[in-house]
């Protein structure tokens, strides 16, 4: 089918998708564009040939910039003439056809193509804040949204209190982006009148605001709920089973937690051992765990009409990602307690085990983002000969402050379990991310124990 998503690579600040740059017929992941976080305009445009794509659709106003790609990639390449209008798209489908769209959340890895059945997609693009390279970006049914091509924190705020722009129905953003948000409102708005007029419009111009894609830090929440009085949403998703569980829309939100699965959707969290025990099995309507086995960490797993078929032209991988009846494997180690589930981290990454113990990495970072000379950190399992790992705090500390691991220790020992307690402290100028906010802690453990 002629997907609409793939041309969602540069748009203008107000579009519909008949504002969509270009379209590729048989794919979604041809075009890469490749931004930092706040970085120049500037796209370099790369290519998956895995894709195969067999034609270029180019939207009227860009096709002087996408014929040289076409003829780089020989393909065609069809312009549009102005008055199209992809909005005719729309219901153009509507038995169960195959979709393919891709994850570009980090643009250092090869793009893997995704397919879908049409029907158990159902996405459109949403108002979000971050770069249009995640299933977050495409996970509600409105039409139109505020999307830049760049992070400016004073675009975003003017975008909130000024009174000519549309009252804000959803905002999704990763983690980072709030806390630059909170870093440029307690260094610009210091009156208390106008942290109260800001408070009082955010409550009233904007219904709901989302945080994902990254474990969110609790002082971002606690602060973001001072200064906007909104109490962020916390929900679980992947690129490959979209939005899978969620904290309630109304009613008490766990911070930390990701809530219960979403309707239709079936989880599991199974042991790694021979027979991959079953711990917990849960829906929308009921969690049922396995007796003894309370509180018992595992991988989570996935079921659902929302999740993905295949990984395009690559069936070795689409077999090695599913159980034999048909669970999607998430890689992430996942737990249920209290009511609630919560993500540990990736089991690859994530998952520190020293000394016998398995401990979250992301669990140990919530802790120390609550540290009053913090900024940022992230948490890694350095390699030990008598530990195995040793839980190590990369660390960017708040401008003017200074920190030693014998000082961390002491805060730590107050606040901490004593076997998760960092035995090991690097302090950086700046925490690396990618433009989805996420760090590569593969890299973080090459580049400081090669």
């Amino acid at each position: 089918m002629l997907t609409k998503f793939a041309a969602a690579a540069r748009c203008p600040r107000k579009w519909a998708f008949c504002h969509c740059k270009a379209i590729l017929y048989k794919t979604f992941c041809q075009l890469r564009p490749v931004q930092l976080l706040g970085a120049s305009r500037t796209h370099t445009w790369t290519t998956a040939p895995s894709s195969r794509s067999s034609l270029l659709v180019a939207g009227h106003p860009y096709a002087e910039t996408l014929e040289p790609l076409a003829q780089k990639l020989g393909l065609p390449c069809l312009t549009l003439p102005p008055t199209s209008n992809l909005n005719a798209l729309e219901n153009a489908y509507t038995n169960d056809r195959e979709t393919t769209i891709t994850d570009w959340a980090d643009p250092a890895s090869k793009p893997w193509s995704r397919v879908w059945f049409q029907s158990g997609l159902g996405l459109k693009m949403m108002s979000f804040s971050t770069p249009c390279h995640s299933t977050m970006c495409m996970a509600s049914s409105t039409s139109c949204c505020a999307h830049s091509t760049e992070f400016h924190p004073q675009k975003v705020w003017e975008m909130f209190l000024s009174s000519k722009a549309p009252v804000v129905n959803v905002f999704m953003a990763v983690p980072t982006v709030y806390s630059k948000l909170i870093q440029y409102y307690d260094k610009h708005f210091t009156q208390t009148h106008v942290k109260d007029f800001i408070k009082a419009v955010c409550k009233d111009r904007i219904r709901l605001m989302v945080s994902g894609s990254a474990a969110l830090p609790l002082p971002t929440l606690q602060r973001w709920e001072e200064i906007t009085g909104h109490t962020l949403l916390e929900r679980y998703g992947m690129t490959e089973i979209g939005m899978a569980l969620s904290n309630p829309l109304k009613g008490p939100r766990t911070p930390g937690a990701v809530g219960l699965p979403l309707p239709g959707v079936e989880v599991r969290i199974v042991m790694s051992n021979a027979t991959n025990t079953t711990i917990v099995e849960g829906t929308h309507k009921e969690t049922q765990v396995r007796s003894g086995l309370e509180g018992k960490e595992g991988e989570l797993l996935v079921r659902g009409p929302s999740v993905f078929k295949e990984y395009w032209n690559k069936p070795q991988e689409t077999e090695q990602a599913f159980t034999d009846d048909g669970w999607f494997k998430t890689g992430d180690t996942a737990v249920y307690k209290d009511g609630v589930f919560w993500i540990m981290g990736r089991s690859s990454v994530d998952i520190i085990k020293s000394g016998g113990y398995k401990i979250s990495a992301l669990d140990v970072e919530r802790h120390l983002l609550a540290h009053p000379d913090i900024l940022d950190v992230a948490v890694i399992g350095a390699p030990d000969a008598i530990w195995g790992q040793k839980v190590t705090a990369v660390v960017q500390l708040k401008r003017g402050r200074s920190l030693n691991l014998s000082e961390l220790k002491i805060w730590a020992r107050e606040h901490m379990a004593p076997y998760t307690v960092p035995t090991g402290l690097l302090l950086v100028e700046e925490i690396p991310r990618n433009q989805m906010g996420k760090i590569n802690k593969k890299d973080l453990l090459r580049q400081f124990f090669p």
